[in-house]
């Protein structure tokens, strides 16, 4: 019961501890934004919907991360090495979510290369709904393949006309090695996995910007990797299951259509507010 307890429990603990602090930093940071002299500041109120919403991006967006949390868990056995990769992957996705705030607060104050930062984070959402679909394609013997074939295609054409481009803003990792590390050095190798492998997560959020409440859309971000590192403490092999069952990934791979959509449509707009 002791060795249960202490597997789990205590992770489990420190993951919320560090969902908490982040909470407060954040809040601080928004703080922090809103004394600077830009044009709109960040509200600080609380809405369920907005947290849902970036809880629900967050976990869409995160199966690559899952599968490789897990894996790495399991070459890092023990509740130590668990508690090194919560905090060093929490804080890692905590940072890159401020960072994108901080880009957005100054980039907003300039319409053109705001219009510029959401049509490539526009872009970047449809390769990340075109790999969904691609991964979606590999399960064989699901209901979804002959749906998306319709929307394949296009997305084809679209991702290799700009894919040059893209790949030069937001590199693919590729694979990386996966092996034990002492307790420090697994905290600093896991506060990088966040920007490696979701580098174009982070762009994605921009889009979303102009229409949830940033504040309570990166509660639910930091929520979205609490929940996800406390599943993948409990049943790994499980919770990569679930985050890349076909209906999880089709239902994503649309909704990153459907926000790019929204982002050309922004661009769009602020283009014509300049011109008129």
């Amino acid at each position: 019961m002791n060795k249960h307890i202490t597997g789990q429990v205590i992770p489990i603990f420190i993951a919320i501890l560090t969902f908490l602090s982040l909470w407060v930093v954040l809040y601080f940071f928004i703080i922090f934004l809103n004394l600077l002299p830009v044009s709109e500041q960040i509200k600080t109120e609380i809405n369920i919907k907005d947290i849902l919403i970036g809880l629900t991006i967050y976990l869409k967006t995160s199966i690559d991360f899952g599968i490789f949390i897990g894996n790495l868990m399991r070459s890092n056995p023990g509740w130590k090495k668990r508690v090194a990769i919560e905090i060093g992957t929490a804080f890692g996705n905590g940072l890159g979510t401020i960072v994108v705030l901080i880009i957005w607060s100054f980039f907003k104050e300039v319409p053109i290369m705001m219009a510029v930062m959401i049509f490539f984070a526009s872009l970047v959402l449809l390769r990340m709904a075109e790999d969904s679909f691609v991964e979606l394609i590999k399960k064989d013997n699901n209901i979804f393949t002959n749906i998306i074939f319709i929307f394949h295609a296009p997305l084809l054409i679209i991702n290799k006309f700009f894919n040059p481009i893209i790949n030069k803003i937001i590199p693919h990792a590729g694979i990386l090695n996966i092996k034990s590390l002492p307790w420090f050095k697994l905290i600093i190798f896991s506060l990088s996995i966040p920007f490696i492998l979701g580098l174009d997560d982070f762009a994605g959020y921009i889009p979303l910007f102009s229409v949830v409440n940033i504040y309570g859309f990166s509660i639910g971000v930091f929520l979205g990797h609490m929940l996800l590192s406390i599943a993948l403490f409990i049943s790994p092999k499980k919770t990569v299951e679930i985050v890349s069952a076909p209906l999880i990934m089709f239902i994503g791979g649309f909704a990153f259509i459907i926000i790019a959509l929204w982002g050309f449509y922004e661009v769009i707009h602020l283009l014509s507010s300049i011109i008129f």
